[in-house]
């Protein structure tokens, strides 16, 4: 499965069977996070087998069950963190698509189990990424059209509505697709609008748009 076919595939899934991660697919996810932390200085970890995060109420709540398995984003606080860890979370995410596993972006709904992954100092816990072989496939969510989140003077470049098109199978807190992105030359902005997340979700659009739009193609502004 290319990166394309994973995008178009992956849908958030909150129930998950009590299949164990094969050691293969670990071997794969932590050579893909040792990558992320080295190229991002975050300091994200894959935690396994900790059934207790989840399993409080605002978990079930959430109607979230059989989550043993999860990625911590964590990295140093600053202005930069959310969207840093929406952008390496994604890459994650989608290489577990590629994997065979079902993933879903947690930001509220879990208990923080502080022995099962290590905070330095001036870190934080950003968000969490649930991981494992689901009970279904999820379902694809509603997107906007292309042209409520581009602006450009003149028609799309097909390359840059690529992009859009990727961005908008990404997952975003709410379903809300609070990001837009304009077209200057061939340089590209990216801004975040109000609300909950956002700033995650932006990053986690723009390596959707970079997949689609191929870095080749453009500059970020």
């Amino acid at each position: 499965m290319n990166l394309t076919e994973a995008m178009k595939e992956r849908h958030s899934v909150r129930q998950y069977t009590d299949r164990p991660l094969e050691q293969s697919v670990v071997s794969a996810l932590q050579e893909e996070i040792k990558a992320c932390n080295q190229e991002s200085g975050l300091h994200i970890q894959l935690v396994m087998n900790e059934p207790k995060a989840f399993d409080g109420f605002m978990a079930h709540y959430g109607k979230f069950s059989g989550v043993t398995n999860y990625i911590a984003m964590i990295g140093k606080k600053g202005p930069e963190l959310d969207e840093k860890c929406g952008y390496y979370g994604e890459r994650l995410v989608l290489k577990a698509q590629q994997l065979g596993l079902n993933t879903c972006w947690v930001a509220m709904t879990y208990s923080k189990i502080k022995t099962s992954f290590t905070v330095n100092s001036g870190e934080k816990l950003c968000i969490v990424i649930s991981l494992g072989y689901g009970k279904n496939e999820g379902v694809p969510h509603k997107s906007k059209p292309v042209e409520a989140v581009t602006k450009a003077d003149g028609s799309l470049p097909g390359w840059f509505r690529s992009g859009a098109e990727a961005a908008l199978l990404a997952p975003t807190a709410m379903n809300q697709q609070k990001f837009v992105f304009t077209l200057n030359g061939n340089k590209v902005s990216a801004k975040a609008g109000l609300g909950f997340y956002s700033k995650i979700d932006l990053g986690i659009a723009k390596y959707h748009f970079e997949a689609g739009a191929g870095k080749e193609n453009f500059t970020w502004a």
